[in-house]
């Protein structure tokens, strides 16, 4: 965050994967459009922790609404591999929060079930060329 124009990281929840952000839009994100300000944040926190760190709007569904699966998938054999299915996972529209492990070969994602479902999770990571346990 120190490489961050005037922005400061306030504080993380870690169980909820939420962390709040302080920052001034205009010193942070000079002539940025209000619309865009999420993205350039998202992409300025994912540069300067080499991809190991990304943010997204804070959902507007209420958790008790939101739903979790665990999809098993093999060949997840590094970081770099594990990071492709995440983010083939965490970049799709409704979804709140997603993991996956090469130690225990799962990508779990927790999303909102009237924007997503399992078989577009699925799908995105047959795109992303990680294979699925059957």
């Amino acid at each position: 965050m120190l490489q961050i124009p005037d922005a400061k990281l306030v504080s993380i929840d870690y169980s909820a994967a939420e962390a709040v952000f302080e920052y001034n839009p205009q010193k942070s994100f000079d002539k940025a459009k209000p619309d865009k300000i999420p993205e350039r944040l998202d992409n300025a926190v994912r540069t300067n922790s080499h991809s190991t760190f990304g943010v997204k709007p804070l959902s507007t569904t209420p958790a008790d609404k939101l739903q979790t699966v665990e999809i098993g998938v093999v060949g997840l054999d590094c970081k770099g591999c594990a990071l492709a299915a995440y983010e083939s996972v965490a970049r799709l529209e409704g979804v709140v929060q997603a993991t996956a492990s090469f130690k225990t070969g799962l990508v779990t994602a927790k999303f909102d079930p009237e924007k997503t479902n399992r078989a577009a999770l699925e799908e995105a990571l047959v795109k992303a060329r990680v294979e699925l346990k059957k």
